[in-house]
This record gives C-alpha cells, structure tokens and sequence, in this order.
C-alpha cells in the first residue's frame, strides 16, 4: 500500500523529466512548432524578391525621373542607367542567390505540377510554339534586344508565388529566369526548372 503512495509523486518526476531529457539530447520539439517548412521557403524567397525589388526601387528614386515620352532613346537611356546602377549595387550576385538551393527544389515540384496538370498540353503547346531562345544566362546581364522574349504560360504561372510589378518570371530553354522589365536584366535563374 505504501508503494501506492509514492505512484503520483513518481508519475510527476518522469513527467518533468523527460521533456527535459530531450531537450538535453536535442530530441525535443522543433523551435517553430506547427510552421509548414514549405511555406517557410516560399516565405524566403519571396523576402528574396523583395529586397531585390526595394533596391531597384531605391536606385531608381535616386534617378531623374523618366518624364512620359516617345523617344526610345531617352527610354533606353533610363533602362541602361537604372540597370547600370543595380549592378552596380549588386556587384558580387551569383547565380542561386534569389533560387537557392532550397527554393530550387520548392519550385521544382510546384512547376513539374503545372506541366502534367489539366493545362500541361496548352503549357508544351506554348512553349514549342514561342520562338526558340539560346542565351547564355549570366547574372546582372541585360537581355539582348535581338532575343524575342518569351513569356511564361499563366497556367504555369499560377503555381509560382506572384511578383513585384518590376520583376517577371521568364523561360529560357529549360531555365526559369527571373528578370528586371524595367531594367531589363537577369536577376537570377533555376537551370532545367521545364520539363
């Protein structure tokens, strides 16, 4: 009977010890309890995009303001300026710095869902019919004038999180690239993204 008594007093050391046994051996719960891993990276790169997005913005307000005009001269002058002042800014950029190695494999299977979803053939369709671009991708590179620019399928770009105005979703070859329309450079790319 006396060993009855003891049973709660037990019950509650194990209790208080053996979270705190897990924690010791790092077992315990993970610090972000009940946070979806996969919407964290989207999260992440969508905090990627927009401090890209405020420095475009930023050095853009240190600009002289581009009045409405027809003249693709002073247009372009803008663009060459604008985008002169973003490498500027983004001397050191690399490849994978907006797509790292995380986001890649998040957007992988977003895109790869698109393709063999109900849109996949109007998806192949487009992109066998756009005009077939060879570029060579290199970061804070402009895109040539010369290469037709090939827009990214809506239905593809439904799975893919939504962008700031400056900033498009672009395909080249088998690559996802994201470009700067305003100032018309590559900001960073995800190689064999297409199917």
């Amino acid at each position: 009977m006396e060993s009855l008594r003891f049973f709660p007093v037990v019950t509650c050391i194990l209790a208080l010890a053996l979270p705190a046994s897990r924690a010791l051996k790092g077992q315990g719960p993970p610090a972000q309890e009940g946070v979806n891993p996969d919407a964290l990276i989207i999260q992440n790169f969508e905090n990627r995009v927009s401090e890209y997005a405020k420095l475009h913005r930023a050095i853009d307000a240190k600009m002289p303001a581009l009045k409405p005009t027809d003249s693709s001269g002073k247009i372009t002058h803008h663009q060459q300026e604008l985008a002169e002042g973003i490498r500027k800014a983004r001397r050191g950029a690399k490849q994978g710095d907006i797509f790292t190695p995380q986001i890649h494999a998040e957007f992988h299977p977003l895109i790869t869902i698109a393709m063999q979803g109900q849109d996949a053939a109007r998806i192949h369709t487009s992109l066998r019919h756009a005009e077939p671009v060879r570029l060579r991708l290199r970061i804070n590179a402009g895109y040539p004038a010369s290469v037709p620019l090939q827009s990214t399928p809506p239905s593809l770009l439904l799975n893919l999180p939504k962008l700031p105005e400056e900033i498009e979703y672009r395909v080249v070859g088998n690559n996802l690239v994201l470009c700067d329309a305003h100032a018309n450079l590559i900001i960073d790319f995800m190689p064999g993204a297409i199917p």
